[in-house]
C-alpha cells in the first residue's frame, strides 16, 4: 500500500471512529435512541458534505461553516430534526438545506427526496407538494409559497427563532395554514433567507 493509500485509510478510520463517538456520546446521551435514525447516522458520511478543510472537524457538537454565511447544523439538532418528523416510506419529502447532508440521511427513508437551497426555496412561487417539509436551519417565518407546498395535514420540522432564541419546532398543515410549536431550545444556524420583516413578532 502506498504513502498515500495509507493516509486515506487512516483518515477514514479516524472519521468512522468520530462518526460512532458522535452518536455514543452526542445523540445517545441526549435522547437519540431510535435504531432506524442512529443506523442512518451511522451509515451517512458528514464529512463528505462540509469542506475540505473542515472534514477533519466534521463531527464535532457545534455547527460548520459553509460558506457565504451558511453552516451545517449540528449533529444533534439535525437527528433531533429527523426524531421528530418520523418519515415514512411513503412520503414525498423537501429538505431546504445549505448542504446535501440531511437529505441524505432522509433518502434511504422514504419515497423521495427534493432538495433546494434555502435561497432556491425562497425565490420559487410555486412548488410541487409535500407530505413533509424538513427545513436545515431556523427560521422567523414560513413563506407562503411552503404553506401551499404542504398537503393538508402535512408536516413541517424546522429550527425557530422566537424572541431571539432558536428552538426545534413542528407543525402540521391545517386548512391553509400552518402552527409551528416551538419544543426544545438549541443552537441553531439562522436562515437569513426566512427573516421576518421589520415589525414583525411570532
Amino acid at each position: 500500500m502506498t504513502l498515500a493509500a495509507q493516509t486515506i485509510a487512516s483518515q477514514s478510520e479516524d472519521l468512522g471512529a468520530a462518526r460512532r463517538a458522535m452518536i455514543d456520546s452526542q445523540l445517545r446521551v441526549s435522547g437519540i435512541n431510535q435504531d432506524w435514525l442512529l443506523s442512518v447516522l451511522a451509515r451517512v458520511p458528514r464529512e463528505d458534505h462540509v469542506p475540505a478543510a473542515a472534514r477533519g472537524h466534521a463531527y464535532i457538537d457545534r455547527a460548520i461553516p459553509l460558506g457565504d454565511g451558511q453552516a451545517l447544523p449540528a449533529p444533534l439538532f439535525q437527528a433531533s430534526l429527523l426524531a421528530q418528523a418520523e418519515p415514512k416510506a411513503h412520503e414525498k419529502v423537501l429538505v431546504i438545506s445549505p448542504a446535501g447532508y440531511l437529505s441524505a440521511l432522509v433518502e434511504p427513508l422514504v419515497q423521495s427526496v427534493e432538495t433546494v437551497s434555502p435561497a432556491g426555496a425562497i425565490g420559487v412561487q410555486t412548488l410541487p407538494t409535500y407530505d413533509l417539509v424538513l427545513i436545515d436551519g431556523a427560521v422567523e417565518q414560513l413563506p407562503d409559497n411552503l404553506v401551499k407546498a404542504l398537503l393538508d395535514g402535512g408536516r413541517v420540522v424546522t429550527g425557530l427563532v422566537l424572541r431571539g432564541v432558536t428552538r426545534l419546532a413542528a407543525g402540521t398543515k391545517n386548512g391553509e395554514a400552518v402552527n409551528l410549536v416551538p419544543l426544545a431550545e438549541m443552537g441553531i444556524p439562522v436562515l437569513r433567507e426566512f427573516a421576518a420583516p421589520k415589525g414583525w413578532s411570532f
